[in-house]
């Protein structure tokens, strides 16, 4: 499967149990679900859409192999978190995720966002490299509803 087989679209109601499990999978591998995630993950369509957030998804042919959210946020200097960016293992070192990363800044630009944050760890080494790339900068002092957050980013558009 080439980058140029790998169709990046929108959230379908259909992507649903995949946006659970592309998710699910990655954080179990390195970690515990926590209550954050079972909130965005049982619900993305209220948790995330209905409050202004995206989600999208990479396709392999029809099947979604990766996605990545953008949660809408009640913030005065943030207006999405960049959230939720998984990719199955077998389709890792191919530039979805930079793909994905592209695709969802592109979307809040379109929106007129200004700023965008995530949170990650640092033992997500690709993940934190990718944030880099796309222009996501170290911050501090923000309060996470994460266990697992030991670094947190943003980028300025």
């Amino acid at each position: 499967m080439t980058r140029e087989q790998i169709r990046i679209v929108d959230y379908q109601p259909q992507f649903a149990p995949y946006f659970r499990f592309i998710n699910e999978a990655w954080i179990s591998a390195y970690f515990k679900m926590e209550a954050a995630d079972y909130k965005a993950l049982d619900n993305p369509q209220s948790y995330i859409l209905d409050k202004g957030g995206y989600i999208i998804f990479a396709l392999a042919g029809n099947t979604p192999v990766g996605t990545c959210a953008l949660i809408k946020m009640d913030d005065l200097h943030y207006d999405y978190e960049l959230a939720k960016m998984g990719v199955i293992p077998t389709y890792h070192g191919k530039g979805i995720g930079k793909m994905l990363g592209e695709a969802t800044i592109a979307k809040a630009k379109l929106t007129g966002a200004k700023n965008i944050y995530l949170e990650s760890n640092r033992i997500l080494k690709p993940a934190i490299n990718l944030y880099k790339k796309l222009g996501f900068v170290e911050i501090t002092g923000r309060q996470s509803p994460y266990a697992r957050s030991d670094i947190q980013m943003e980028l300025v558009l």
